[in-house]
């Protein structure tokens, strides 16, 4: 049954038409009245114009032409809702760029991995609206895109690019919204039936933080030591060295978490059963590193270093971590040197 909301998303635009973007982006496509917009350039822009976004699912192809794709923001307008699906190294030029697409009332849904700039915007208790410089250097993101514009999403799937502007869906069909402040809003609500309409398995987050932070507890660890080390999950999980190093790490995360009040109920091991019943993967970072692009090694790693510092949680373990990925990535152009 197609539910009605009381608020109507009419324009929605996607900043960022990668694979969880395209994704989303293809499946809102579809829905009555929804008019998209895409931000892109280069290849996936060419392909955006010639054959539309295209999207592999459950051994079907569904393709829709019907859209805008521009480079230049400016050129779609303002927007109802827009996506922002960039890995976290990009999102400065996206800040750098949006405002075009920002009216009064434009909702930003954030499906990125990692802690974001606004993660303390009116949230964890004595620290709350502390600025995370690891995530925001200077504040220019807050500031191109204030919290108030923000509902966050934690996206449970896995998809990859066929080509530009072709997503292949591999599994996985979960998002988690909500708003910063916790309030269950009249524009969150209507965002949550649109994402039920158009088939998400949609939940709406009372404290979108605590989501969040679930999800980076598991592949704050996973990322950076598959991308130091080349190994699978399934390698790196049956190595009792490294899964106890990792399990330091993720009971320093959860110290940091009770700190700012989204505990975590669990143990580490109970995290790793999770994992492990993904099979061997390759993690996210571990495809950039192979694909030459940029990693997103502050909003995993970096930002809970400097939210342990935040709240006075000792993170040696974290700190050893980080350390030796930006190390790494460095050595191989992927991460900045200063």
């Amino acid at each position: 049954m197609t539910l009605k909301p009381a608020m109507q998303f009419q324009k929605i635009a996607v900043y960022g038409a990668g694979a969880i973007g395209g994704w989303l982006g293809a499946r809102l496509a579809q829905q009555p009245g929804v008019a998209l917009s895409v931000v892109a350039r280069g290849e996936t822009l060419a392909a955006l114009k010639s054959s539309g976004l295209r999207l592999h699912m459950s051994g079907a192809l569904t393709s829709h032409s019907a859209l805008t794709a521009s480079s230049n923001p400016a050129d779609l307008g303002v927007q109802d809702v827009v996506i922002v699906a960039v890995k976290a190294p990009s999102l400065a030029n996206v800040a750098a760029h949006i405002a075009p697409l920002l009216g009064p009332n434009t909702v930003v849904l954030t499906a990125m991995n990692g802690v974001p700039w606004w993660f303390l915007q009116g949230f964890g208790g004595s620290h709350a609206n502390t600025p995370l410089s690891s995530v925001d250097p200077q504040g220019r993101i807050a500031n191109a895109i204030p919290a108030k514009h923000v509902i966050g999403c934690v996206v449970h799937a896995s998809c990859s690019l066929r080509s530009p502007a072709e997503v292949q869906h591999h599994f996985g069909n979960g998002l988690i919204i909500g708003e910063p402040s916790g309030l269950v809003s009249e524009r969150v609500q209507a965002l949550h039936i649109l994402l039920q309409n158009a088939g998400f398995d949609t939940t709406l987050s009372a404290q979108i933080q605590k989501d969040t932070w679930y999800k980076l507890w598991g592949n704050m660890t996973i990322n950076p030591v598959s991308a130091l080390t080349g190994a699978t999950t399934d390698k790196i999980l049956n190595d009792p060295l490294v899964l106890n190093f990792i399990s330091q790490v993720m009971l320093e995360a959860k110290s940091i978490g009770a700190a700012i009040g989204i505990p975590i109920d669990q143990r580490p091991e109970d995290r790793h059963a999770v994992t492990r019943k993904l099979g061997a993967f390759k993690s996210s970072m571990l495809q950039d590193v192979e694909a030459k692009r940029a990693v997103e090694l502050d909003a995993l790693a970096g930002a809970v270093r400097e939210l342990g510092q935040i709240t006075g949680v000792s993170t040696p373990f974290t700190d050893a971590l980080f350390g030796l990925a930006r190390l790494q990535m460095q050595g191989l152009s992927l991460y900045p040197t200063t």
